[in-house]
């Protein structure tokens, strides 16, 4: 949890984890070619409602003896084609395009989703890197007191200059690996809130898991449902494939006007006309196959996904119970190196124990802490990899 460092009666409630991700999904972008995805599926989708294979088109023709025998004959005719469907074709491509259209939608999705990846390994990086801050300063702290006091007894010749020294020594080391600390921390921060907007100290990491999700399955994932997606979409084009066995037929409606010669009154007819393109293996053998080789690399992608999912949650499970298990050995360790540091204190303060035992029990402490930290951030990072592998959006 990275909390406001702040006086906290002045402090904002802390940022989610959503808020940022709703943040970051508006600063970044992040889904503008699924969104572009989805309004061509849109398109695709009205066309399909169409009852026209293509656009209609108007002709226009013109037939006389001007430049024969010269007796006024004239023919002219105006129409308009209109490319027909096959039968139960406006179906299938209706069909695909709401495919498309689920698929565009999922992607979105997925495209959130891995935000969120980037986001929950971004916090946790910054609550490890603030509790290592945190305990260099605390450990900084500890040895300016400590060289202060071993300063004061070498003045009054308790202790020999050379303690002295390596009092300050240490001192100067562990202020060092303090602003180095935050230095990381700051580095860290610049790039939560260059992703966000957010401030990095504003924010709320922890994610509850719900008891349901014990029993979560690959199947509810959302990079599966898009594989699923994808599935039947390559079915509904193989289908159409199939269906589109030839070019549209032409319908041609118009009006035709003749004259025999000059002096004589035109005469106007209709014309219906259709035009019947003849289908063959040569035009729809390769359009088929290439449907079908993309239905069969569809279902191969659905089943190796499938397969890697459901591998990562179990990794994902067994890591979050391996850092629940490493939590509470660093807990005890860094119990009884606290405890140890305590005596060799009281040891030292009595003169029964020199300064160098004390400085190494106190770096041993220290070092304990930052490694007990370190693992409550890798705990609840464990946890967000589980609800990331289990396809759960903050």
């Amino acid at each position: 949890m990275l909390l406001a460092l702040m006086n906290p009666a002045q402090a904002a409630p802390p940022s989610t984890l959503a808020q940022a991700l709703d943040a970051a999904w508006q600063r970044t972008q992040a889904g503008a070619a699924a969104q572009g995805q989805q309004l061509r599926a849109r398109a695709e989708q009205q066309a399909a409602n169409s009852w026209l294979a293509a656009p209609p088109a108007l002709t226009f023709s013109q037939r006389d003896d001007r430049w024969q025998g010269k007796h006024g004959t004239q023919e002219r005719e105006v129409g308009i084609v209109l490319p027909l469907r096959l039968p139960g074709q406006r179906a299938s491509n209706q069909a695909a395009a709401q495919a498309e259209l689920g698929r565009a939608e999922m992607t979105l999705t997925v495209d959130r989703l891995q935000l969120a990846g980037q986001l929950r390994e971004l916090a946790w990086s910054l609550a490890s890197l603030q509790a290592e801050s945190q305990s260099a300063q605390t450990q900084s702290s500890y040895l300016q007191a400590l060289s202060l006091d071993v300063e004061r007894r070498v003045s009054s010749g308790d202790l020999a200059p050379s303690d002295g020294l390596a009092a300050q020594g240490e001192r100067l080391a562990a202020a060092a690996e303090a602003l180095a600390a935050a230095q990381r921390l700051q580095a860290e921060r610049l790039r939560w809130t260059s992703l966000t907007g957010l401030a990095a100290d504003d924010v709320d990491a922890s994610e509850v898991r719900r008891a349901g999700n014990a029993a979560f399955s690959a199947e509810s994932h959302p990079a599966l449902a898009l594989a699923a997606q994808a599935v039947e979409l390559a079915r509904r084009q193989l289908e159409a494939a199939f269906g589109n066995r030839s070019d549209a037929p032409e319908l041609n409606l118009g009006y035709r006007s003749d004259r025999s010669e000059f002096g004589q009154p035109n005469q106007g007819s209709m014309v219906i006309g259709l035009r019947l393109p003849l289908g063959n293996d040569a035009r729809n053998k390769p359009l088929q196959a290439v449907a079908q080789s993309a239905l069969d690399s569809a279902l191969a992608e659905q089943h190796r996904l499938r397969l890697t999912l459901a591998a990562d949650q179990a990794a994902a499970a067994s890591a979050v119970q391996a850092a629940m298990a490493q939590i509470e050995l660093q807990r005890q360790r860094a119990s009884l190196l606290h405890q140890r540091r305590q005596l060799f204190e009281k040891s030292f303060q009595a003169g029964q124990s020199a300064l160098p035992d004390l400085l190494q029990a106190g770096h041993s402490a220290a070092q304990a802490d930052v490694d007990l930290a370190r693992q409550t951030a890798a705990l609840g990072a464990a946890h967000a990899r589980l609800l990331q592998a289990e396809g759960v959006l903050p």
